[in-house]
């Protein structure tokens, strides 16, 4: 197989390489921040295919995705059930002691912890990360903090650029792209 397409800069890989958990937020970095309600009142999200199948890819090499979320929705709900994400925390405004929460659940530390959060809330988490990553959209000041910042948009490709980080850094980029090529 050729080269990879995708390239990052050498000290973006090393700092990525010990991370084994993924944390997201949802609103504005799994979505475009958007709400949309239905005359019910129902709240209605939209996810990227990308993003869904980066989470997976993770999943496939040992990396975990979580996620710490403000929000809690029934749309919400099916779309991690269905990518298989089970550390989650729902309706949580505090979300350092939910992370820190998973982080002991998997036998991990905050060395071994990415986070991708586009406001205030997510600064704690991210400034406690070895790697904190912010999509194109986010607040100012998440991406001043952040190590990285995506060229993509929240629910636009945003989470999927930060797998493809991790799945480079790790090595299995490479490994899991030739499943689909001849």
């Amino acid at each position: 197989m050729a080269q990879a397409a995708l390239q990052f800069p050498t000290e973006l890989l090393l700092q990525a390489q010990p991370v084994r958990v993924l944390f997201l937020d949802v609103d504005g970095v799994l979505t475009d921040g958007g709400l949309l309600f239905s005359e019910q009142g129902e709240t209605l999200k939209r996810f990227n295919t990308l993003d869904g199948h980066g989470i997976k890819l993770l999943q496939q090499a040992g990396i975990t995705p979580a996620v710490v979320t403000g929000r809690d929705s029934a749309p919400l709900r099916l779309r991690l059930q269905q990518l298989g994400v089970t550390h989650v925390r729902y309706g949580t405004e505090d979300k350092l002691p939910a992370a820190q929460a998973i982080l002991n659940e998997l036998g991990l530390d905050w060395s071994q912890a990415a986070a991708m959060g586009d406001d205030w809330p997510d600064l704690p988490v991210m400034q406690r990360c070895a790697l904190a990553c912010a999509p194109a959209n986010a607040h100012v000041e998440c991406a001043a903090l952040a190590h990285w910042v995506t060229p993509q948009t929240g629910g636009h490709g945003a989470v999927r650029a930060v797998c493809d980080l991790l799945l480079t850094a790790t090595g299995a980029y490479r490994r899991l792209l030739e499943r689909y090529l001849p």
